[in-house]
């Protein structure tokens, strides 16, 4: 930032858009201004400049961020107090030209690698300067250079921690990778000194997040160094618990396994997006895996750890694929039971290989294919619940409900956003926001369970 101009104090609204590692660029931002001097608002309507992180994934990702930006447009002056809109993120850096040219109400646009510059596109807003490219001057890596490792988390009770940036995986349907750039891994000690910073600042939970978490560190050292990062993050005594999120099945290595199964501090969950489970289907979306390396992955994550949690995500609708295909989709699922599932229609992305794939399913067709996939997941996510019924499980208390009698948290089985919650009717006054209890189950649903605490 240019220190010849005045430091004026400046009130920003900043909302983020989309996924986890979107949240922790944008707790990063407001950072970034609070150690310029500004101060951040949450009323839009208090804001004298107006920042939104845009999600650009896929195409409803892409709606909601336009929609977004056009609501964020009606607090500008003279409707609103605001002077400027900043737009960042993803759609920002994929779509930059367009917004500058069909959206008039954005007066700065910074990509995935311009996060670091957001103090100095409101100071150069309100001094006039051209906007178009900013370039930060740091040697480190600039999509990297933003992250701050004694940020304030907007969440309450867990903390997001970024391990990496970008992806080399190059999934066919996927533009990620030329959005964000290839794989780059931040310096283990940086983020150690992050982990011991959230952990003695209250935050409970440390769930690590990537696009590909089991390829840390093999960008800079030639091998994976996930397992060496837990290790690290589990040494440090403040540090309570360890969430792995967002692995690939061909980065689970044996020692992997191995750390996770023995160091304590690790939450035996894991988020391991499959896509599909049909060759056929995996080796159009240029996936790594195999329908038969895949259940031998699973098969040895729970041989070590029977109480493994395993959450997936699941595709339908990829060009090309056949009923048969979808079948053999149903079956691996009925077969794996995976505890927590999520599924996606297949959205076709200008500028990936995808893209130009037919033949393309049919929109009605996919989206029943959806629908029975979902079907038969809230039955295995039932029956899940329903084993847990009088067990007696640690949960952490995130917020209270609006009616004020029961608290809201999770236990090692849920995510944050993505996962059902547990409803907790606490018996001691003793009972804080922020703490881990042990909880009885005892009523489920598909999307959320109801327990006391057991003091």
């Amino acid at each position: 930032m240019n220190t010849s101009r005045s430091q004026t104090t400046r009130k920003i609204a900043l909302v983020s858009l989309g996924c986890a590692k979107n949240l922790v660029d944008s707790e990063c931002m407001s950072q970034i201004l609070s150690e310029h001097g500004h101060e951040l608002v949450t009323d839009l309507s208090m804001a004298e400049v107006l920042v939104v992180n845009t999600c650009g994934f896929i195409e409803s990702a892409k709606q909601e961020a336009i929609e977004t930006i056009l609501n964020l447009a009606d607090y500008k002056k003279p409707a609103g107090m605001a002077d400027f809109l900043i737009v960042t993120g993803c759609l920002a850096e994929r779509y930059r030209r367009v917004l500058k040219s069909q959206l008039p109400e954005i007066d700065a646009v910074l990509g995935v690698s311009e996060y670091g510059q957001i103090a100095r596109a409101v100071d150069d807003l309100y001094h006039q300067d051209e906007i178009a490219s900013i370039r930060p001057a740091e040697q480190i890596d600039p999509r990297i250079s933003h992250l701050r490792i004694d940020r304030q988390p907007s969440t309450f009770g867990h903390a997001y921690v970024k391990i990496a940036e970008g992806c080399s995986n190059l999934c066919s349907y996927c533009a990620i990778p030329g959005i964000r750039g290839p794989f780059i891994s931040r310096p283990i000690e940086d983020i150690v000194a992050e982990a011991a910073w959230l952990s003695t600042n209250g935050y409970a939970e440390l769930i690590l997040i990537a696009q590909d978490t089991t390829r840390y560190g093999l960008d800079r050292t030639g091998r994976r160094q996930l397992p060496d990062l837990l290790r690290a993050i589990a040494s440090i005594e403040t540090v309570q618990k360890i969430r792995v999120l967002y692995v690939y099945a061909d980065g689970i290595t044996d020692e992997l396994i191995h750390c996770m199964a023995n160091e304590p501090k690790i939450i035996h969950y894991l988020d391991l997006p499959i896509q599909h489970a049909s060759d056929t289907i995996l080796s159009r979306m240029n996936r790594r895996d195999t329908n038969v390396s895949l259940k031998e992955t699973i098969g040895r994550l729970r041989a070590a750890m029977p109480d493994l949690v395993l959450r997936s995500t699941v595709m339908v609708g990829f060009p090309g694929e056949t009923a048969k295909e979808f079948q053999e989709l149903l079956s691996f699922l009925q077969e794996i039971r995976f505890e927590r599932l999520g599924c996606f229609v297949f959205s076709p992305e200008e500028d990936t290989p995808a893209y130009q794939m037919h033949p393309r399913v049919r929109r009605d067709v996919a989206r029943r294919r959806e629908e029975q996939v979902m079907t038969l997941q809230q039955k295995i996510t039932r029956s899940f619940h329903e084993q847990r019924i009088g067990t007696v499980v640690s949960v952490l208390l995130e917020e209270i409900d609006e009616d004020g009698i029961f608290y809201r948290g999770r236990s090692d089985a849920e995510a944050p956003e993505v996962d059902p919650i547990i409803r907790v009717a606490a018996s001691s006054e003793s009972v804080q926001i922020g703490t881990i209890v042990p909880v009885r189950i005892l009523t489920v649903s598909d999307y959320e369970m109801t327990g006391e605490t057991v003091l």
